[in-house]
């Protein structure tokens, strides 16, 4: 009973840890790009001064707080599949579970 009891405590524990890290992607623009450099993709703050076309909204969930980077990674590795040269962020939070979350818009410059 005790083995059964520590192996309950042990998944518990280990599954509490475990969110899944998502990334959406809506697609808005018609046609389609080559693919980017995922190591090329820009993150922004602020819409740029340069001509772009949106070409899809983004939103990425489930990363652990002070992974900033890991979740700007996961938006560069998704939105370089559409051809994005930047993602622009318009949102981004701490959801009531303690997670981080961003939601944005996938640019390719013109």
């Amino acid at each position: 009973m005790k083995l059964v009891l520590a192996a309950i405590v042990v998944v518990a524990t280990v599954c509490a840890g475990c969110v899944s890290q998502r990334v959406d992607i809506t697609k808005t623009a018609k046609g389609a790009y080559a693919a980017t450099n995922a190591n090329e993709v820009e993150i922004l703050r602020t819409t740029p001064a340069r001509k772009f076309i949106e070409l899809a909204t983004v939103t990425t969930t489930g990363h652990q707080p002070g992974a900033e980077a890991k979740m700007h990674n996961a938006l560069r590795d998704g939105t370089a599949r559409l051809g994005a040269n930047a993602v622009i962020l318009t949102d981004s939070g701490v959801n009531e579970a303690g997670y981080m979350w961003s939601r944005g818009v996938a640019v390719r410059w013109q």
